[in-house]
């Protein structure tokens, strides 16, 4: 599933091929018809996101509300096919377009049923209306193992596996430690690396984690060679040596996806909790 920096990074890319021009909708596959039919011939009015939640605005008519889900991609300047949900196109011959396909949700929503949508999400690292003591309010107070709580988008939103595990490892936090165990200043930390890490993966369009000094040129190492992107510590590593201390990284199904960490860099705490 895509992670935060994703529909964000869509979010531009969308507004500055249509944005304030009337776009082409329509739905070959045929599910979001009737909304591309009200829709067609309009304007873009603006594009949102939250967390893992995509909008796109059409003033009076309301926002166009986009979860990719697990399958769910967009895709621009792609040939025609009958397999689109949701086509937009440029009003003029030669203009841009955009396909989605797969979502797990598309819909024509209010600006009130945009607004609770964004009410049931975390802070997002991306937003910055985004308050991290909002967040802090709930770990503080939670048994739940800290690399749990930072999956759940009703806590964090746009947090996914990836920087999941690899902020937790850059901050040689335990994942099995409760979030009640984790120290407010240490929070703050890692809220503020998300935000770094996050806005990085924005204009870059991937996921890059590794600091300069171990990054492949100066640790002289081949790059890695992954669908998911950039340079990471623990992600998707289990088996190979941890990049700082080499010991072995480790992989465990946490909060129904594979957690990865590095038990000496992240050593358990007396507090932590393992399943």
């Amino acid at each position: 599933m895509p992670e935060g920096h994703t529909i964000h990074r869509l979010a531009q890319d969308i507004g500055e091929r249509f944005a304030g021009r009337p776009v082409r909708a329509s739905s070959p596959q045929g599910k979001f018809a009737d909304s591309a039919a009200l829709l067609d011939g309009t304007v873009l009015e603006a594009t949102d996101a939250h967390g893992k939640h995509l909008f796109l605005g059409f003033g009076p008519l309301g926002w166009v509300h986009i979860h990719l889900g697990l399958i769910g991609t967009v895709a621009f300047e792609g040939p025609a096919s009958d397999t689109v949900r949701l086509r937009l196109a440029g009003a003029g011959p030669g203009g841009p377009t955009m396909d989605l396909r797969g979502p797990a949700a598309c819909a024509l929503v209010t600006d009130g049923e945009k607004q609770a949508i964004g009410a049931r999400l975390g802070p997002d690292p991306l937003r910055p209306d985004a308050d991290p003591d909002l967040a802090w309010a709930r770990i503080s107070r939670s048994r739940v193992s800290v690399a749990a709580l930072l999956m759940d988008q009703k806590l964090l939103a746009g947090v996914g596996n990836v920087y999941r595990a690899e902020v937790l490892f850059r901050h040689g936090v335990d994942p099995f430690l409760p979030g009640r165990a984790l120290s407010r200043e240490l929070w703050r930390a890692m809220w503020a690396d998300l935000v770094a890490l996050m806005r990085q993966g924005v204009r870059n369009n991937r996921i890059d984690t590794v600091r300069p000094e171990h990054e492949p040129a100066a640790m002289g190492r081949p790059p890695r060679v992954d669908d998911h992107g950039g340079e990471v510590y623990v992600y998707r590593r289990a088996g190979l040596p941890c990049l700082l201390c080499g010991t072995e990284v480790r992989t465990q199904v946490l909060a129904a996806r594979n957690l990865f960490w590095c038990p000496t860099c992240q050593p358990p705490q007396e507090a932590s909790v393992r399943p």
